[in-house]
């Protein structure tokens, strides 16, 4: 193993997105990552691709006894556990927090969950679009006068799920390293996309977030942070927030000398809007990608999953690599003097044979 987690020992219970996404996340800066599943097929464990990279697999039978004392062994040798059950579930187990200590008080416990290990809602289901309706993060989102827009899962199961659950583990194992002592971790995503939103919390309270959703300056009301059509069918992001930058896309577009509303009349917003529309719909979205190439108009192609790995941004940067014949992001954050290695594909294993290695 390589990278700056290289000794790390996580034992993971299979669940859904992200507690997964928290593990590849360890995984992939070089922590050893044991996948434990139940027997008899995939179980509760996405199907083998980037989710699950990085790992070894086994499966245990978590509801009989010897499945428990198999997995109990690995968690005597284990720097981490991470689960994803409800609340009660791993208790009701004998492989809840308390349990564990007493096999190794150092364990890190960390519990991924999306309305947290308390609170009238703890027990119920739900999914990151109600997790992040609750947290305040979904209702900003979306265009004036519309429902509010789900964008996609990333903002509850990743961003705030998975993510967070790899912070708080790294913050328990840095603690740990005072204390000599495990702790549990509480991952909710609820509050991690409560978190999300202190920008906005920010904003609002400087009276700088004061309109309906879609009518502020971040989330498409401003004219010059949108996004336009092109003609090819293509989309081009706009970002001039500030008035170089600013100045930079209307030299662009050939505005420079046109008489328009100031930048930030909103009165004449729609104006700006209007022309900017008309303008970027006359060429194609790599057209105007190359007609910005080297300026400070801070605009940018709209780029599909499958076509972000060929810019040669991201190629430059190797962004992209290929794992099991699959495309997908790289590692992330980059390590000047522990870099990771490129990760692997998931890979079968036992219980002895983690822990001739442990």
């Amino acid at each position: 193993m390589s990278g700056p987690l290289a000794g790390v020992r996580v034992v993971e219970l299979a669940g859904l997105a992200p507690g997964p996404f928290g593990c590849m996340i360890l995984a992939d800066l070089g922590a050893d990552v044991v996948l434990v599943d139940r027997p008899g097929g995939p179980g509760m464990a996405p199907p083998p691709g980037p989710l699950q990279r990085g790992r070894r697999a086994l499966a245990l039978d978590l509801k009989s006894e010897a499945g428990v004392a198999e997995l109990f062994r690995l968690v005597e040798r284990a720097d981490v556990l991470v689960e994803g059950y409800r609340p009660g579930v791993a208790e009701r187990l004998g492989l809840g927090p308390l349990d564990c200590e007493k096999i190794n008080p150092r364990l890190v416990y960390a519990r991924m969950t999306g309305w947290g290990q308390d609170g009238p809602f703890a027990s119920r289901a739900g999914h990151d679009i109600d997790y992040i309706a609750l947290s305040g993060a979904l209702e900003p989102i979306g265009r004036a006068g519309q429902r509010p827009h789900a964008p996609l899962n990333l903002i509850g199961d990743f961003a705030g799920g998975g993510m967070l659950m790899a912070v708080g583990v790294l913050a328990a194992l840095v603690e740990r390293s005072a204390s000599g002592r495990g702790q549990v971790v509480d991952a909710a995503m609820v509050d991690g996309s409560a978190l999300l939103t202190t920008f906005v919390h920010g904003l609002s309270a400087a009276g700088m977030w004061p309109f309906p959703r879609g009518r502020n300056l971040l989330d498409g009301g401003a004219p010059f942070y949108d996004t336009y059509a092109c003609s090819d069918g293509g989309f081009v992001a706009v970002g001039a927030l500030e008035p170089p930058f600013y100045a930079a896309l209307l030299d662009g577009l050939g505005l420079a000398g046109e008489e328009l509303p100031a930048q930030h009349d909103r009165d004449g917003w729609p104006v700006l809007r209007e022309r900017f529309s008309s303008i970027f719909a006359t060429r194609g979205r790599d057209e105007w990608a190359d007609l910005f190439a080297g300026t400070d108009a801070c605009v940018a192609p709209v780029l599909a999953p499958g076509e972000a790995a060929g810019h040669p941004h991201n190629q430059a940067r190797n962004a992209f690599v290929e794992v099991g014949g699959i495309i997908q992001p790289a590692p992330a954050p980059r390590f000047g003097r522990t870099p990771p290695g490129t990760p692997r594909p998931v890979a079968g294993t036992t219980v002895d044979e983690v822990l001739a290695t442990w």
